[in-house]
């Protein structure tokens, strides 16, 4: 029997996915914002909330937000979903009163 989610978990209305290929290279859909990357760690916003990726030479190869897609390369360590309602960048007001 399919487990339910909890009531207080909506689903996401959009499609999201992950394909990491070796631990080197991450390609990933649904993508709607980015908000800060550097070469240990990149932040970016999903149809499924906000998601860091942790990692070590990280460098974004391809992001298009109109189809939603990014290309990441470097050494991924750890991939961590945050705020699902997180789905854009939050604005200096948004990010103050966090």
């Amino acid at each position: 029997m399919p487990e339910k989610r909890p009531e207080t978990q909506p689903r996401p209305k959009g499609r999201h996915s992950v394909v990491m290929q070796d631990c080197m290279k991450l390609s990933l859909s649904g993508v709607t914002d980015a908000d800060s990357f550097d070469e240990g760690q990149i932040r970016l916003f999903t149809e499924c909330g906000e998601l860091t990726v942790y990692g070590a030479d990280l460098h974004v190869n391809e992001m298009n937000v109109d189809t939603g897609s990014v290309t990441i390369e470097g050494e991924v360590r750890a991939l961590v979903y945050g705020d699902r309602s997180a789905k854009k960048r939050l604005g200096v007001l948004g990010r103050l009163l966090r």
